[in-house]
């Protein structure tokens, strides 16, 4: 299996693990606390890398390897902040609308990058970020009777995600993907705990931990696919399968809990796909330039 062909396959995991993961957590919302249902899906997604850690290494060692511990500790913000906005706006809005918002992430992670790591971007690939934002706008919709103030919470959620993802592609390879999905697990798990000392606990029936349980199950496969996939295959290959994850949603949205994105958001999101997939194009081909 080639490089570019794990990639793909690893991304596409990686959006159903994560949508499924979302879909749980919203079921579980709608009866707990948020905080009680990170807390819960936590501890049990710690639990499971814990393990997964002691069959894969023989051992457990949270140590990241020489000169990957600021990078990891930005990366583990990244992942805090991410959860926690995206969690709140899920809990407040449609799955395949937070999804569609999401969509915007291959976007902003190459301003990230040119922004932050000198990576070129070409009037091209400028003027095709520029549309994308614009297609942002047709979902979250400002100024309207559609507008949702919690899609600008999605909107943070993006920028924490550009953090981590751009933080995860420095790490070296002498720090294990297991390793850093544990201090992102476990470090999401602290910080549920710690506010639910502030917000009281509720008890839980054995329906809610089904729900967290298999949130869990399917972080686990999400963190891991996600670490993996960026160290793995050509980005520009990989990275449009990121997409997948808003056809999941759309599936999940109407059939767990019967709703549909409107036709702006639809549009918005048709608009940002497909930017994201020229910007992803015209790299590669900058890249193939390059080398002739």
């Amino acid at each position: 299996m080639s490089d570019n062909l794990r990639g793909v396959l690893l991304m596409c995991l990686a959006m159903f693990a994560f949508t499924i993961n979302d879909s749980f957590m919203k079921a579980a919302s709608l009866e707990l606390p948020l905080f009680q249902a990170i807390f819960l899906r936590g501890f049990a997604t710690t639990a499971l890398l814990l393990i997964l850690a002691q069959i894969t290494q023989g051992k457990i060692d949270l140590r990241p390897a020489f000169g990957d511990g600021p990078v990891l500790t930005l990366r583990t913000l990244g992942e805090i902040g991410a959860s926690v906005a995206f969690l709140t706006a899920l809990t407040h809005m449609p799955l395949a609308n937070l999804s569609a918002i999401m969509q915007a992430l291959p976007l902003a992670i190459a301003l990230g990058a040119a922004a932050f790591f000198g990576a070129s971007l070409g009037w091209r690939r400028l003027v095709a970020i520029s549309v994308g934002f614009a297609g942002v706008l047709f979902i979250v919709k400002p100024g309207t009777d559609g507008f949702d103030i919690w899609s600008l919470v999605g909107l943070a959620a993006v920028a924490f995600v550009v953090v981590r993802d751009l933080s995860t592609s420095k790490l070296s390879s002498g720090t294990p993907s297991v390793t850093v999905s544990i201090w992102a697990a476990g470090t999401v798990t602290i910080l549920g705990g710690v506010v639910i000392l502030w917000q009281g606990w509720q008890d839980v029936t054995w329906h809610n931990l089904a729900m967290t349980t298999a949130a869990s199950a399917a972080l686990v496969v999400g963190y891991m696919a996600s670490v993996m996939v960026m160290r793995v295959g050509d980005i520009a290959v990989v990275a449009p399968f990121r997409y997948t994850a808003l056809i999941w949603a759309i599936v999940f949205g109407w059939v767990l809990f019967g709703t549909l994105p409107d036709g702006l958001t639809l549009l918005g999101a048709a608009i940002v796909i497909s930017s994201g997939i020229y910007t992803i194009w015209r790299e590669a081909r900058r890249k193939s330039e390059s080398h002739l």
